[in-house]
């Protein structure tokens, strides 16, 4: 039995020494042939990335190992565009790229993953010659080869301005994962980008291209954005926790966004009265520069809606951007304007506004109460001084100008509360202000402090009744002989005031002087104080 159980066994014995045999002259002729592999692998990569960039690729070390699956590892790569300026267009600190043998058969060649750390990739200008496109030929050599899944660690996207006077564009993604990866489709992307200023991160996923090798700026791009607690209060002059949301599509020089924000507690710091701000946005970015068109914004905050129109740009020789917008509010509340600009809980003044103006804000380090611009005109109407002081005044002079020196029991209401008004350097100068109440039209013109809150302004109050008839009494006798005397181009009495001192603390007095004349022109409720006084 023994000598059968031997021969029966010989086969077996031969047949896993073959088996062994074989396995270790694979693994052999594995070993051996990796390193012509990884010369081969640098020779495609070579090939293909400069068909596809018109550059030159540069790798300081290629590693291929084959054993679980095929594992190729680079180091130091670099690829600069094949041209006299030789601009540097990536540069990868590591990459490492897993697939499986077949893959690497397969027609396109797959990765099957990627994993790359450093990335920095420099967008150049658009050609001066104005071509947009790829010529077909240059579509079709093209390399074919597809990544899986790429994710990036630490990528910085610089975009190089045609002009060299601006400062390029950049950004900080700090997680980038890339599906489908590929010069000639479109690739899907989920990226956090780290936000400079305000400070937060922008969660966006989309899809990019193909990308445009001739064109930088035609590759299309499209997806959506979530930004959430921004603080506002690195611009200096407000402050506030900014919330965004919106979707994108176009190429990367045309981005048309929509969107919207929401800021429960914006402020702006000379005032220190939050208010809740809600804006919905249409804009066009130019991703080539970060030049954006707002084309609308609708806010709203209070009882009040606001619409601008505008251009954020920036300008050649300056770090950051300029601000200019149209601003338009058609149906608001002034104390909604007071609030958000004006000190103090308890706005001084209420009704409904419209006005429209221009907006600029430059940029530099200054606070935005400082450098803010405007240039505009506002009109108010049932208009109601919530101090009741000032109110009870308001009240006496329509009384006294209608000749009834008896102080009505209801409030009167200004009407036709309007003017024009500036803004720079934190004060702002008001020109034909004025304000009516029955027998009382009010004017003037001047200035108030955005920050110091001096106020500085002269007028004209014109009486409908004698000045004689503003009082009772004895009183009213010895004023008779004084009434020629303040009668001017038909109104029985005119009389030039100036109004001193600081928002909360304001001074009044007659203006007898000539040098404020122009004042006979320009209005202000605050005048009510001068002839409604004691």
């Amino acid at each position: 039995m023994r000598p059968i159980s031997h021969r029966s066994g010989t086969p077996r014995v031969r047949l896993w020494l073959v088996v062994i045999l074989s396995c270790a002259a694979v693994f052999a002729g594995l070993l051996l042939g990796s390193r012509p592999l990884a010369r081969l692998v640098e020779r495609r990569a070579n090939a293909a990335l400069q068909r596809a960039y018109d550059g030159q690729l540069e790798v300081k070390h290629l590693q291929v190992s084959l054993f679980p699956h095929v594992l190729v590892n680079l180091q130091g790569i670099s690829l600069h565009r094949d041209d006299p300026g030789g601009v540097l267009l990536i540069t990868i600190n590591k990459a490492v790229g897993a697939t499986g043998y077949w893959d690497l058969l397969r027609r396109p060649l797959h990765i099957r993953r990627m994993t790359v750390d450093q990335l920095e990739i420099h967008v150049p200008p658009r050609k001066q010659d104005g071509s947009a496109h790829p010529t077909e030929s240059h579509s079709k050599r093209l390399p074919r080869f597809v990544i899986d899944e790429l994710v990036a660690n630490g990528t910085k996207l610089e975009i190089l301005p045609k002009d060299a006077g601006k400062l390029p564009l950049e950004f900080d993604i700090h997680d980038l994962t890339l599906t489908g990866v590929s010069l000639d489709a479109p690739m899907k992307f989920r990226a956090i980008l780290t936000n400079a200023k305000p400070a937060g991160d922008i969660h966006s996923t989309g899809t990019f291209g193909p990308w445009q090798l001739d064109d930088p700026a035609e590759t299309p791009v499209q997806g959506t954005y979530t930004f959430r607690n921004a603080d506002l209060s690195v611009f200096k002059g407000i402050a506030g926790t900014l919330s965004s949301e919106g979707k994108y599509q176009g190429v990367l020089d045309h981005i048309n966004v929509q969107g919207q924000t929401d800021t429960p507690d914006f402020t702006v710091k000379v005032s220190g009265n939050p208010v809740h701000l809600v804006t919905q946005f249409q804009a066009v970015v130019d991703g080539m520069n970060g030049d954006t068109r707002l084309d609308p914004v609708d806010g709203q905050f209070g009882h009040s809606s606001l619409v601008a129109r505008g251009l954020v740009h920036g300008t050649r020789g300056e770090h950051g951007k300029t601000t200019d917008l149209d601003v338009e509010v058609s149906q608001g509340r002034l104390e909604d304007m007071l609030r958000l600009g004006v000190k103090g809980s308890q706005p001084s003044m209420t009704g409904a506004i419209s006005f429209h103006t221009k907006l600029e804000i430059p940029p530099g380090p200054v606070e935005i109460p400082e450098k803010l611009i405007l240039d505009g005109q506002f009109a108010a109407e049932q208009t109601r001084f919530a101090q009741l002081n000032i109110q009870e005044r308001v009240d006496k002079l329509s009384a006294r100008g209608r000749g009834d020196a008896g102080a009505p029991d209801d409030p009167v209401v200004a009407s036709n509360f309007q003017g024009r008004f500036t803004l720079k350097d934190g004060v702002m100068n008001f020109q034909q202000l004025s304000f009516q109440v029955p027998g009382v039209q009010v004017g003037l013109d001047g200035n108030y402090g955005l920050l110091d809150e001096k106020l500085d302004l002269h007028g004209t109050a014109q009486l409908k009744a004698k000045l004689s008839q503003t009082v009772t009494g004895f009183k009213s006798f010895l004023l008779k002989p004084l009434d020629p005397f303040f009668r001017k181009g038909g109104v029985n009495t005119s009389l030039r005031f100036h109004i001193g001192g600081t928002r909360s603390h304001p001074t009044f007095g007659l203006d007898l002087g000539d040098s404020h004349k122009s004042g006979d022109s320009h209005k202000d409720p605050a005048t009510a104080k001068v002839a409604g006084g004691n």
